[in-house]
């Protein structure tokens, strides 16, 4: 987060590693909003368990495909305790 220099913050990604993942789409929705067509993508990434995949946050964002994803929840896979982490993301593509 940083200053924006009229006494508001702004919130800017970097990116802080990469990872190999599986991607299994779980849904996708087209909406009419604002005169245009949105179109949401949620999907499971499972990634294998490691210091660097447990220190995924919910605050924090993956970008794969060309899509930013916003994380809304993290778990241990049913594969085995401590083997996997499965990321559920959501992103829009408007493009």
């Amino acid at each position: 987060m940083t200053d924006d220099g009229f006494g508001g913050v702004l919130t800017s990604y970097g990116p802080i590693g990469t990872i190999w993942a599986h991607r299994a789409d779980v849904k996708d929705a087209e909406k009419f909003q604002y005169g245009g067509i949105n179109a949401t993508l949620t999907s499971r990434f499972t990634v294998r368990s490691s210091d660097f995949s447990r220190g995924i946050k919910a605050t924090d964002r993956l970008a794969h495909d060309g899509l930013d994803w916003n994380i809304t929840g993290l778990k241990e896979s049913a594969d085995g305790r401590l083997r996997f982490i499965e990321i559920s993301a959501t992103a829009e593509n408007n493009g």
